[in-house]
């Protein structure tokens, strides 16, 4: 049922036991059964672009917001004074579960599922910024709570609502570049450093910031502002590293217009820092610089489909179709899909698909765009289909499987970084040259278990500090 059409139903039986909140009292409202009343977690950086993209629709009103950090997030906090302010989203939760219809999180990514499955357990729709979840488990459990409570979710890749997208799909569906057997996908990241030694030093903790708060479920540990802000994407205790930045935005594109599903093996090859001569620097807990990952899908349509992942300056064969100054994507990354017909490229968020040789596109027809993803269409959608019905374009059901086939990315990057020890060494005499090389990582989705490395399955799931667990 349309929660406005909810909303009516129960106040025509229900008038005399009717609580208005007194937040939405007053005189220039908007009526409760047009208004989404919202608790937002995590409202500075990207959080506040979140709540400034929901704010836009007209049709949200924020009960309360959430920040370890005030000072960071202070000009979300400012721009909504009657919300009330917590730095605990359990403080949230506690005190206006009651009031809200539903949550946002943009938190760092080891925090979103702590944060967010009391909320949907609760039955309130979730926006959760991308990567949808730190780890593959998570993904599949907000999944299922997704899905056990009935609720409207949306993940946080804004691509996926546009038009570019969408006309992606329709040139793959219609067979325009034929059978596609390849995809490769680059981005620019990281952008923040990346594969440096272990943090050893502690700093004070910054008076605006409650840092047991940020850690959550990760381990203790003494504060280092080579951590905050936006550089924790780099190490594996908070972030995804590059490819769990980016893939949900890249990788997007090739996983919605192919059907694609669970991975069914992995390997990757990474950057070796070196310290000194035949000694290795101890980045230990760090995603490396750079990363060349492949994945590998059965697809009922295509059959084997190999996608390729490049970042930290490494990029993909460009093909020889391409033009003299053209560029195989944009926004700092891309797709090239290798079909039987013939090749089409992508960029980094919108997609906006383009066909080679250039000359090609003459032949086609490119609609006109119906709505701009970049004027707020993914958060709008979410609202809408909370108040009026209907679907998303990343619901978890979506999200999920496409943040665990990015995580088995990650999952392969950390079996390269492992270091194979000599029989009665010690795991600090490692020898550099002992790598196993590529090792390909094989993956039975349906039991979610990694099949012929089993150290690898530790990285599906956390360790969760004691108070953290999900």
């Amino acid at each position: 049922m349309k929660r406005r059409s909810f909303i009516r139903k129960s106040a025509a039986a229900s008038a005399a036991f009717t609580i208005v909140p007194s937040f939405v009292l007053g005189g220039n409202h908007i009526p409760p059964s047009d208004t989404l009343y919202l608790g937002s977690i995590g409202v500075g950086g990207r959080g506040g672009g979140v709540c400034n993209e929901l704010f836009a629709t007209g049709k949200v009103k924020f009960v309360a917001l959430c920040d370890v950090d005030q000072v960071r997030a202070g000009g979300t906090l400012k721009a909504h004074p009657k919300a009330k302010k917590y730095k605990d989203f359990r403080r949230l939760y506690d005190n206006h579960l009651n009031e809200i219809d539903a949550f946002s999180v943009a938190t760092p990514d080891h925090t979103h599922a702590v944060i967010a499955l009391p909320f949907m357990r609760a039955k309130k729709h979730a926006y959760v910024e991308k990567p949808l979840t730190h780890n593959i488990y998570e993904a599949r459990l907000m999944a299922k709570v997704a899905a056990d409570n009935g609720i409207v979710t949306q993940m946080g890749n804004q691509g996926a609502s546009g038009d570019g997208i969408r006309l992606a799909q329709k040139w793959i569906e219609e067979g325009v570049i034929g059978v596609v057997h390849r995809v490769d996908c680059w981005t620019n990241r990281p952008v923040w450093p990346q594969g440096f030694r272990s943090i050893t030093k502690a700093e004070p903790i910054p008076e605006t910031l409650n840092w047991d708060l940020w850690l959550g479920p990760a381990a203790m540990r003494p504060f280092n502002s080579n951590y905050l802000p936006f550089k924790w994407r780099g190490f594996w205790d908070f972030g995804t590293g590059s490819m769990g930045d980016m893939g949900c935005h890249i990788m997007e594109t090739p996983f919605k217009t192919l059907g694609l599903q669970f991975p069914y093996e992995a390997e990757a090859s990474c950057t070796t820092i070196w310290s000194g001569d035949f000694v290795e620097a101890d980045y230990k807990g760090t995603c490396p610089p750079s990363s060349i990952v492949r994945l590998k899908f059965n697809n009922e349509k295509h059959g084997e489909v190999s996608l390729n992942w490049y970042d930290g300056g490494i990029m993909p064969d460009l093909p020889e179709e391409l033009g003299d100054g053209e560029s195989p994507g944009g926004n700092g990354g891309g797709s090239i899909f290798y079909g039987s017909k013939g090749i089409m490229v992508t960029d980094t968020y919108s997609a906006n698909p383009r066909l080679l040789p250039s000359n090609r596109m003459k032949e086609m027809v490119v609609p006109k765009p119906t709505r701009n993803n970049m004027d707020g269409g993914h958060g709008a959608e979410w609202v809408n289909a909370i108040l009026n019905g209907g679907t998303t374009s990343s619901p978890f059901s979506y999200g999920g499987p496409l943040t665990e086939a990015v995580l088995m990315g990650n999952l392969a990057i950390k079996s390269y970084q492992q270091k194979v020890l000599k029989e009665g060494k010690k795991p600090t005499d490692w020898q550099p040259f002992d790598y196993p090389g590529r090792r390909t990582i094989k993956w039975d989705g349906e039991a979610m278990k990694v099949t012929n490395y089993d150290y690898a399955n530790q990285w599906v799931k956390r360790d969760y500090r004691q108070g953290w667990e999900i």
